[in-house]
């Protein structure tokens, strides 16, 4: 009994120690956790909060460049230009056509989207920076003041006269994102506008003294019925949001009896027949008298 009972107290005296050991382990165990975790939690102190990267689309100038409407700017620009050179312009005149036109179609550009900012932030229109608070309006005034310093000089860099008819077409420009646009003669300002680029490629020619002859009547009368053409093309892309908004344009009101896919064939078609009609007459008379 005695040797039985010796060997009792010596294995609870090692369940003893082993939960001794035990304790000193997890004891042991959580200082150096919890120094593990100090390192981290002094890290995470120490990192600085991370800036909000800016996207490259969002740089100024590619925000004032989608402002001005460039495929419209640039299109515009192509075409004059060319018919400038089917006409026989020299090529440095040719270069200035393009040059002032494009920074026209640009002014008219930024004055459109200043104007319906507001608008186009209601029907979350999309490449609309200054609606959508990417730019800045004033911004886009400083910058559309300093396009119309240049514009000024371009213009009449190829005749006074030749000049003064593009810039009376680009304030008419300016005039339509304001007035008319919203009623039955919305189309008055297009045609009058294109109009006027037969006078200013016509009268044109090389330094402020340089005045050609007059445009052909011909030319003058489809230029117009081609900014008919482009104001209804143009206006297909807006037909929902205008409708919302009540207006109650020619291109809106054949847009609701045709569907937009139809009259956007037909405008295609329209558009064709009167450049092929240009391309006639003026193999047959010229662009000037």
């Amino acid at each position: 009994m005695g040797r039985w009972q010796r060997r009792r107290e010596r294995a609870s005296a090692g369940e003893g120690n082993g939960t001794a050991l035990a304790d000193v382990g997890e004891t042991s165990t959580e200082p150096d956790s919890a120094a593990r975790r100090a390192p981290r939690r002094g890290v995470e102190t120490r990192r600085s909060p991370q800036r909000p990267v800016r996207r490259l689309k969002d740089a100024w100038p590619l925000l004032i460049i989608q402002a001005a409407h460039p495929r419209q700017a640039v299109a515009t620009a192509l075409g004059v230009g060319a018919v400038a050179a089917l006409a026989g312009r020299p090529t440095r005149e040719v270069g200035v056509i393009l040059l002032t036109v494009l920074v026209g179609q640009s002014i008219l550009g930024w004055h459109n989207d200043i104007v319906d900012r507001e608008r186009d932030a209601r029907h979350h229109t999309p490449r609309k920076p200054i609606a959508d608070g990417r730019l800045e309006v004033g911004s886009v005034w400083y910058t559309l003041t300093i396009a119309v310093l240049l514009l000024v000089p371009l213009s009449i860099s190829t005749g006074v006269i030749a000049g003064i008819n593009y810039l009376v077409g680009v304030i008419i420009g300016l005039l339509a994102n304001v007035a008319l646009r919203q009623g039955l003669f919305s189309w008055v300002p297009w045609a009058l506008s294109f109009a006027l680029y037969p006078a200013y490629i016509s009268y044109g020619g090389w330094g402020g003294q340089a005045e050609g002859p007059a445009p052909e009547v011909v030319m003058t009368l489809l230029a117009a019925l081609l900014g008919i053409g482009v104001h209804f093309l143009r206006s297909i892309w807006g037909l929902v949001a205008d409708n919302e908004d009540g207006w109650t344009y020619l291109p809106l009101r054949l847009g609701l009896k045709l569907g937009a896919t139809r009259l956007l064939v037909l405008t295609s078609a329209y558009l064709v027949a009167v450049l092929v009609a240009m391309a006639i007459a003026g193999s047959m008379t010229g662009l000037s008298q």
